[in-house]
This record gives structure tokens, C-alpha cells and sequence, in this order.
């Protein structure tokens, strides 16, 4: 099943897991370890962060290292970054506004 992107970084943990392997890929089992949970429930986490390809497996022998995939956050980037801009416009009218009342 495709899942989406945004449905599967709407879950707290999954974002905390992504924060986890930014910078280093990490076995399910160290992983884990940083949470108060089950081995299994952060194994469903990894499936699902698997199949919308935010995270992707690389296997190590017997051992499977997730890691983030660099090229899902450009596209979660890119979908945010439309929102960006209206909210720097708001901010700079808002800056104007108060700028005008100070004066």
C-alpha cells in the first residue's frame, strides 16, 4: 500500500526516528533504545516511514541500517516552503503595521 508522505510525518514518533538517522544510519534495535516503546512498535514506524520512502534500508550482513532519504525532504521542503512565503508576506505586513504604530 503508497502511503503518504505528510500522513506518515503527522506521528510524533516517526518524526522523532527521523531526527534519530538524519545524520547516521541506525539499526531497529538502536533505535529503539531511544524510546519508550516496543522494539515492535517502532518496527511498524520503519515499515511506514519505509514504504512512503522517507527512511531506506541498507543491509549490513544480518543487519539492517535505516537512514534517511534526502531526496523526500526536498519534496517535504518544496510543499512547505509554498507556505513560507505567505507567511514572510503576513510577517512583513505585520512589521509595517507596527512600525507605523510606534511612530
Amino acid at each position: 500500500m503508497r502511503r503518504d508522505i505528510f500522513q506518515a510525518i503527522a506521528d510524533p514518533t516517526r518524526r522523532a526516528i527521523m531526527v534519530l538517522i538524519a545524520l547516521q544510519a541506525m539499526t531497529p534495535n538502536a533505535i529503539a533504545q531511544h524510546f519508550d516503546t516496543s522494539r515492535q512498535s517502532i518496527s511498524k514506524h520503519l515499515r511506514i516511514l519505509t514504504e512512503c520512502e522517507i527512511v531506506k534500508q541498507e543491509y549490513q550482513g544480518r543487519e539492517i541500517y535505516y537512514s534517511l532519504e534526502i531526496d523526500k525532504m526536498k519534496e517535504i521542503d518544496k510543499w512547505v516552503g509554498q507556505f513560507k512565503k505567505i507567511w514572510e508576506t503576513k510577517f512583513n505586513q505585520l512589521d509595517i503595521v507596527l512600525n507605523k504604530l510606534k511612530k
